[in-house]
């Protein structure tokens, strides 16, 4: 075989494997602290396969969970200690994004290619869980990041088939807790792996290490802009703002992601208050909008994508302050807001109310303020 065909073949498969991942989550989470101490955790999500429909789903202290593997409900067995908010997706109790009355905020991050769970031990069923389980489990049972470090030292997480998706749920997992402290954890060749998260940042491929030494590349990148510089005698001066940005990776891949959401996010004005972060960070990541079709591969167009206006289809800020979630949608964008401290809680229930009652811009007339 040649090593021009060789080439051909490996930029081919490339290709596909592009295809095959930006077909599937391209989800950014970040993390902001005001100057008064507040953290607002935050995160986009894609799909753009089919609407999730997702709920939003407040879930009582006590209730009590089973965990999931492959031989179905027979896994871990745990009471919640705590109540939280999260939000679901395809009808079921299976939480992408969630907060507790404690302040703890846990997001599921797509992380096919690189996710390698521990094998399926029927012996040790009763302490398994399944990535579809992870977020229901952190939320209902710590109030920390040190807790969830020390707790899934000692849990089994498997790999289990998801009906809608024909494959497990690939997964790696942002935790923030409300003093700011943040972690990300990943299964890695069927190891559990926690990484120290100080920048507050996650997207999805490849692995948080590898994404935080990619950032070496881009320390040229500042908010100040690009001195004048003399050559042959001829003064040369920026076109415009923003020159010192110049090389900020612009494309939709969850690297250049990465970069886009650590700069943008230390780089941000002064926050006096939760209010003030919460602003900032719908704005940070309002520029992680992915339109229908524009960045989700050639593949998507025989998919169920009728009446969907967005592969973004969500939006979130929780506050971890004062345990309030705010949150936009594909069809919405208009901030709406679920305060986990006013939720009437049912015992033993979990009940849910659709992000989407009618699918439609809520828009606010003001022609007749022209007067």
């Amino acid at each position: 075989m040649t090593v021009r065909k060789s080439i051909h073949i490996l930029m081919g498969t490339l290709l596909l494997l592009g295809l095959l991942f930006s077909s599937a989550q391209a989800c950014t989470g970040i993390r902001l602290v005001s100057e008064d101490g507040a953290t607002v955790y935050g995160r986009t999500n894609e799909w753009g396969a089919f609407d999730l429909n997702s709920r939003v789903a407040a879930v009582p202290s006590n209730y009590h969970f089973r965990g999931l593997t492959p031989d179905g409900f027979n896994g871990k067995k745990w009471g919640g200690k705590y109540r939280f908010l999260g939000l679901d997706a395809i009808g079921k109790d299976v939480f992408i994004d969630g907060m507790n009355e404690k302040g703890l905020a846990v997001g599921f991050f797509y992380h096919k290619g690189y996710a390698h769970y521990m094998k399926y031990l029927k012996a040790k069923a009763n302490n398994t869980i399944t990535a579809t389980d992870m977020v229901s489990y952190l939320l209902s049972q710590f109030k920390s990041v040190d807790e969830v470090e020390k707790a899934l030292k000692h849990v089994r997480v498997v790999a289990v088939k998801e009906a809608s998706l024909g494959i497990p749920a690939y997964a790696h997992w942002m935790v923030t807790e409300a003093s700011g402290k943040s972690i990300v954890i990943e299964y890695l060749d069927g190891k559990l792996k926690i990484y120290p998260n100080p920048l507050g940042v996650i997207t999805n491929n490849p692995t948080y290490d590898w994404q935080m030494t990619n950032l070496c590349n881009y320390l040229n990148l500042s908010i100040n802009p690009a001195p004048n510089r003399k050559i042959a005698g001829i003064e040369f001066t920026p076109l415009s703002g923003g020159s010192g940005m110049v090389g900020l990776p612009g494309d939709f891949t969850s690297t250049s992601r990465f970069v886009r959401a650590a700069i943008w996010s230390h780089t941000d004005q002064p926050l006096k208050n939760s209010n003030d972060a919460v602003y900032e960070l719908f704005r940070i990541l309002d520029n992680f909008n992915v339109p229908l079709k524009s960045a989700e591969g050639s593949d998507n167009k025989d998919k169920n994508v009728s009446g969907m206006r967005s592969s973004t289809q969500w939006t979130t800020a929780w506050d971890l302050k004062h345990q309030v979630l705010f949150f936009h949608t594909q069809y919405n964008r208009r901030v709406q807001e679920v305060d986990l401290n006013k939720v009437k809680f049912t015992p033993n229930k979990i009940i849910h109310t659709p992000m989407d009652p009618t699918k439609q811009q809520d828009i606010h007339n003001i022609t007749a303020n022209l007067k």
